[in-house]
């Protein structure tokens, strides 16, 4: 890649997801390295600085530094920059709140077994823009419908602005459309490694938001922020490769298509699906979204093709055998999120966990054990 005259937009993720970095000009290419104060991950939203012993002011408020990953480096969605993912080390090893690391040990447990794990994540959001008085408000479409394309559901073109300019950037946008509720959108990226995986995700939600920040729109990921409508979602669908390129979760020879993998992991996320609600549902309007009969990961339960609950297996078979998990709202950190997924999957086949049935479509939970009702109790 060409990085004559260009600069280089480092960024990382920090503990919320929120992108962290600088503008590095010059020969940055030669060492794609920039120092940072450890004191940005006891931060909170409010800018509040949580007492986490080695963080802060115990430590001089130390540097770290951030490594460019050149195989992220990417054309950005700004004139003449590039992008790139930095890992964050501490002392020559990699720092221990670096979120993009927690997602690579979580990979390489599952490769210690022999599979790569393969994820894909669906982005929902809401769309905002300011009213008479100043304050946002969704944008008005009275055309708007579930699954509906072009001026109808943008009119303003806002959405088609985003999907043009990821696409130049290289992302692997598959579809986007607008969700159930006015205002709402989906986008679909396409599966890859867990980690180019989550750095898609992570690098999407903030193209998102600046290329919508241009036209005066605010894009929010937040859980439910609308009272009157629907949350939402950051949907992890996830399977694993061998090394024979072939998919770990298809079994020809299954009536139902699925191997005995796939239904420990399922009952791994079924015995971890309260103790994972704080990292999938990191934020205090988080469970606005997560109440029964919303069509969201609310009871720990898992079906064939049905979106009501929390760990779906969709009918695609062969090479797009996958499960789908459906608690974690937009707003939550995607290198988390899928982590968290992987490790209590690996949990249900180290453990060799039974499967409980699944869920019958239209008919009462069959399980008590549900998401803790606010993220106090999550946590």
């Amino acid at each position: 890649m060409d990085t004559d005259g260009k600069r280089l937009r480092l960024l990382y993720p920090d503990i919320h997801g929120l992108e962290r970095g600088k503008y590095l000009f010059g020969d940055w290419a030669s060492t794609g390295m920039a120092a940072f104060c450890i004191g940005v991950y006891p931060l909170t939203h409010d800018k509040e600085i949580l007492a986490i012993p080695r963080t802060q002011f115990d430590v001089g408020l130390h540097d770290v530094e951030a490594l460019l990953d050149r195989e992220s480096l990417r054309e950005g969605w700004e004139p003449n920059t590039l992008v790139g993912i930095a890992d964050v080390e501490l002392h020559h090893e990699p720092a221990p709140w670096d979120t993009r690391n927690a997602l690579r040990e979580a990979c390489r447990a599952w490769k210690d077994m022999g599979l790569e794990p393969q994820v894909a994540f669906e982005l929902e959001f809401y769309l905002l823009e300011p009213g008479e008085d100043g304050a946002w408000q969704p944008v008005s479409i009275p055309g708007h419908r579930v699954y509906g394309t072009g001026m109808a559901v943008d009119p303003s073109g806002t959405i088609d602005d985003v999907v043009n300019a990821a696409l130049a950037c290289g992302f692997p946008v598959e579809s986007w459309c607008s969700e159930y509720d006015n205002a709402a959108y989906e986008v679909n990226i396409r599966y890859d490694d867990a980690i180019p995986a989550a750095d898609e995700a992570f690098l999407f939600k903030l193209l998102v938001r600046e290329i919508c920040e241009r036209r005066g729109k605010l894009a929010t990921f937040l859980g439910r922020p609308l009272g009157d409508r629907g949350g939402s979602g950051l949907h992890i669908n996830f399977s694993f490769r061998r090394s024979d390129g072939s998919n770990a979760f298809h079994d020809p020879n299954d009536p139902e298509g699925l191997s005995d993998l796939t239904r420990r992991c399922i009952a791994g996320l079924l015995l971890h699906h309260e103790g994972m609600a704080a990292i999938l549902a990191p934020h205090v309007n988080a469970y606005k979204r997560l109440q029964p009969d919303m069509l969201n990961g609310y009871w720990a339960n898992w079906g064939h093709d049905d979106r009501s609950v929390t760990v779906r297996v969709p009918p695609a078979r062969g090479a797009g055998t996958r499960l789908e998990q459906r608690t974690s709202d937009a707003a939550a950190n995607p290198y988390l999120a899928a982590a968290a997924v992987l490790h209590a999957a690996r949990l249900g086949v180290q453990n060799e966990l039974e499967l409980p049935s699944p869920q019958e479509p239209g008919a009462a939970p069959n399980t008590d054990v549900r998401i803790p009702p606010n993220l106090d109790a999550a946590l």
